[in-house]
């Protein structure tokens, strides 16, 4: 009988990784969520973002935000939620500066003291779908300067699959459709960039 780490530890070596070497990071795709009670303001915020982080190469929005109430009081409502993804790849390990900088597009939007925006920077690689957060937990990685990051998503199995701390909306059949629009694009990147692409289908479930 094969256990899972046997088929695990197969699966890797069929993928011929090498492990144990020190290597620089992979770039990854900058993928941020914005959510907005007042769409007429999304122009200026795209115009930030892409004054910070380069062209755009994918969006997707307004999407009525109806998973949890959580930021009817704070926004107002109704909420939209914006996808956008951006031409330009990124050092993973840049994702809490990212962070820091949103946070400080939230605040210059918000009146009386209240976000009129919530702005979430996250990174994508092949295998998965990490977001920053400012919040701690115990499936939470202290990154630096407050900032942590989370697995949201994995891809096994030729799909995004969610962990059991994923947020209701990542759980839905619409981001992940948005997840694996924007990983084809990322794909294709990598390719033309000639870094190998480790086939992820092979991975156990």
């Amino acid at each position: 009988m094969i256990h899972d780490s046997e088929r695990q530890a197969k699966a890797f070596i069929e993928m011929e990784l090498d492990l144990g070497e020190k290597k620089e990071f992979r770039p990854e795709k900058l993928i941020i969520g914005v959510l907005i009670s007042e769409p007429e303001i999304i122009s200026g915020i795209k115009d930030r973002l892409t004054d910070l982080y380069g062209p755009m190469d994918f969006e997707e929005g307004p999407l009525e935000f109806q998973f949890t109430h959580y930021y009817d009081e704070e926004m107002g409502t109704p909420i939209y939620k914006y996808f956008f993804s951006f031409r330009e790849l990124v050092d993973p390990q840049n994702l809490p500066d990212i962070k820091i900088t949103t946070n400080a597009i939230e605040a210059d939007f918000a009146r009386a003291g209240k976000r009129k925006v919530n702005i979430d920077p996250g990174s994508m690689a092949q295998s998965r779908f990490v977001l920053a957060t400012t919040k701690e937990g115990s499936h939470r990685i202290p990154i630096k300067d407050g900032i942590y990051g989370e697995v949201t998503m994995q891809f096994r199995g030729g799909e995004f699959r969610e962990q059991e701390w994923t947020y209701p909306d990542f759980r839905s059949d619409v981001y992940k459709r948005i997840l694996n629009k924007i990983r084809e694009i990322y794909n294709y990147q990598l390719k033309e960039l000639g870094l190998r692409q480790p086939n992820y289908k092979k991975l156990p479930l």
